[in-house]
């Protein structure tokens, strides 16, 4: 995959905002669910990602400092790192699930 498509779909997956949970966040009363911990996990990578995007730029432009740039990458690289393995586990309790007897 080069480049261009992928920072084309990279774009085009900022441009869609996450969808809220079934029933939105908990509220104040509530214990947070598990659907609103990973909707604010997601949004926090999101965020992370949006945030390296942005200190790119401006380091491409020669307007931002290194060390916060490194350190937004860092952060994403790390967001998506977690996001992935949270998935795996999820896939694999899933196929777990799938293998139990009835």
């Amino acid at each position: 995959m080069s480049a261009l498509p992928a920072a084309a779909a990279y774009r085009a997956a900022q441009a869609t905002a996450l969808p809220q949970p079934l029933g939105g966040l908990a509220s104040a009363g509530e214990p947070p669910s598990f659907a609103d911990a990973v909707a604010r996990a997601m949004q926090s990578a999101v965020s992370a990602g949006r945030t390296a995007d942005r200190k790119s730029a401006e380091a491409i432009a020669g307007e931002g400092d290194v060390t916060e740039l490194a350190l937004a990458i860092t952060k994403a690289e790390l967001a998506l790192q977690t996001t992935v393995a949270v998935r795996d586990r999820l896939v694999s309790a899933y196929q777990e699930i799938m293998r139990m007897a009835i």
